[in-house]
């Protein structure tokens, strides 16, 4: 399940809906809105994306997660829009029958996400200026 949502992630649902019986582990990765990156004060975040082509990635990114381990269930569901400091910005559950291939299930998901589907995000400081963060960076 690949999903773009403006809407805050329920991330017990996301968690939820990746749990099997057939399956022992589930790993879980949330990505938040910090206050600071390095010695920059974060007021919030835009995320802005090109939904039709952002989509196709989370599916490819997907694809290949199953092609590499035994996964039961993957789900991976980004926030478009603002976001305040301490709100999920991304969510990704896998499970697995064993946590080996969970962890590192959940951990390539999140990584293709932030270095190959177009979402952007504009960082916000306290005096408004704005910067956007390239695709791929932290």
């Amino acid at each position: 399940m690949v999903t773009l949502t403006p809407h805050p992630i329920d991330f017990t649902a996301v968690t939820e809906s990746v749990r099997s019986p057939h399956c022992g582990a589930v790993c879980l990765f949330l990505g938040t809105v910090r206050d600071r990156t390095g010695e920059d004060v974060t007021v919030f975040l835009d995320y802005e994306t090109y939904a039709p082509m952002a989509e196709k990635q989370l599916t490819a990114i997907e694809a290949e997660a199953r092609s590499r381990w035994p996964i039961g269930e993957l789900a991976i569901v980004h926030r478009i829009g603002r976001l305040a400091v301490g709100e999920i910005s991304v969510a990704v559950a896998v499970s697995s029958p064993h946590r080996t291939d969970a962890f590192a299930a959940c951990r390539f998901a999140i990584d293709a996400t932030k270095e190959m589907v177009p979402i952007w995000k504009k960082d916000i400081p306290p005096d408004g200026a704005s910067t956007w963060v390239h695709p791929g960076s932290p």
